[in-house]
């Protein structure tokens, strides 16, 4: 596979997982009563609801944003944050409410994994290259 399409696809789990976890920010800190409630009801306090929603918008503002092969370790650390994030979604969701609240989860780690792969490969080719 072509360099190109490489970051091609990886610039598509970009704008996906942006739209995915921006949303999700954006309505923990709103206070959404469809993502609202339902975390509430999962146990989590409303302090951590808000904190999440804002290190998530942070989290994807830092995928965004181009930087230097010096600091993509930043965005190691992001997407780390991102697989914590489902996992403990996927683990709440399906102790709370059962196995059928695992497909958001799995569909999002897809989204991530595949995204993070195609970034390691970009990152590798790069080295490579210099």
């Amino acid at each position: 596979m072509t360099t190109k399409k490489q970051k091609t696809i990886y610039r598509i789990g970009i704008a996906l997982t942006s739209i995915w976890f921006g949303l999700s920010g954006l309505f923990e800190i709103t206070k959404n009563p469809t993502v609202w409630d339902k975390t509430i009801a999962l146990g989590y306090p409303a302090y951590f609801i808000i904190t999440l929603g804002i290190v998530k918008l942070l989290g994807i503002v830092l995928l965004i944003i181009p930087m230097k092969s010096t600091y993509s370790w930043v965005k190691e650390w992001v997407f780390a944050g991102l697989f914590f994030d489902i996992f403990f979604a996927l683990v709440s969701g399906c102790v709370v409410f059962g196995p059928s609240e695992i497909i958001a989860p799995a569909i999002a780690y897809a989204i991530v994994f595949n995204t993070y792969i195609f970034y390691r490969k970009i990152k590798l080719a790069e080295s490579n290259t210099q």
